[in-house]
Order: structure tokens, then C-alpha cells, then sequence
């Protein structure tokens, strides 16, 4: 039973990181006016992930089951801001040296699959760990102006959730 129990808030968390990464989507659509119809198409898997949590949440009572959405919201978009700050931060993923280690430590340039699966990201490991000595930044890394976007873009989910009286309200809507 616990592990069920365990289950459903697994299953949870993931539905709930789904509706905001697609109300991060629906915002940056909007402000760049895209067609009608990706709007439309986004509103409906909105819809989609909103019916995805009220299954998940249906048999708990009432009041649990809006401190738990509410705390499961707020965390999930904390932790898509730390991750949004931890990638722009980390220089390797955006240096034009960067390298893909497996287990055994050997460095490849691209993604290596199979049983050379990449076990570390980096430019390369010195006694001291994984450094970035050479950093020269990608072209294909996300720009400081992408990324204090991206940013934007979830502070302003973050505020449209905490502005909800009602959770529910905003689900069965």
C-alpha cells in the first residue's frame, strides 16, 4: 500500500511538472504571438494535464488535497528555476570544449551510447575534479537574454499559481 501511495505522488509530481513547463509555454507562445492554432493545441493539453491531476487527486479529502497540489506546484517550479540556474551556471555546458565522460573516464565529443553510456559532463578532469579552463562559449548555448526570459517565464508561473485562492478553481477550469 505504501509503495502504491508512493506511486500516485511519483505519478503526481510528474503531471503537475508537465502543467507548468506547458504554462511556461503557453506564456512564451502568447507574448510572441503565435498562430491561433499552436495556442488552441496548447490550451487543450493544458486541459489534458489539469484532467491528469484531478484522476490523480480525486479519493484524497478536500483540504489535503489542496495543500498538496499547492506544495507540489511550488516545488516543482523551484526546481525548474535551480535547474535553469544551475545549467546557465555550469560553464561546461555551454563551452565549445565540452566533453562527454564514460565510467572509465575516457572522453568523447558527442553523446556516447551503448555500454559507453556518459557517466560525466565537462571540458576535461583534472586531479581536482571536472574544470573549464579554456571556456569559450558556444554559439548554440542559450544566450543570457534567452536565459533571463526563460527565467522570467517561470517567476511569472510562479505568480500566477500563488495568486490561486482556490487550487482547484484554477483545475477545473
Amino acid at each position: 500500500m505504501a509503495s502504491e501511495k508512493k506511486e500516485e505522488r511519483k505519478a503526481l509530481r510528474l503531471a503537475i511538472k508537465t502543467l507548468i513547463l506547458q504554462e511556461v509555454r503557453a506564456i512564451q507562445h502568447e507574448q510572441v504571438h503565435s498562430p491561433a492554432f499552436i495556442i488552441d493545441d496548447m490550451a487543450r493539453s493544458i486541459q489534458e494535464a489539469k484532467r491528469q491531476i484531478m484522476v490523480l487527486v480525486r479519493l484524497l479529502p478536500l483540504k489535503e488535497r489542496n495543500v498538496l497540489i499547492k506544495r507540489l506546484i511550488r516545488q516543482s517550479i523551484d526546481e525548474e528555476i535551480d535547474q535553469a540556474i544551475h545549467v546557465r551556471k555550469t560553464r561546461c555546458l555551454r563551452c565549445i570544449h565540452v566533453r562527454y565522460f564514460d565510467n572509465a573516464g575516457s572522453s568523447h565529443i558527442r553523446l556516447p551510447f551503448g555500454m559507453e553510456r556518459a557517466h560525466l559532463i565537462g571540458c576535461e578532469i583534472t586531479p581536482a575534479g571536472i574544470q573549464c579552463q579554456n571556456f569559450a562559449e558556444s554559439r548554440t548555448a542559450v544566450s543570457i537574454e534567452d536565459y533571463l526570459g526563460e527565467m522570467s517565464f517561470l517567476y511569472e508561473v510562479r505568480e500566477m499559481f500563488e495568486q490561486f485562492e482556490e487550487i482547484w478553481d484554477y483545475l477545473t477550469q
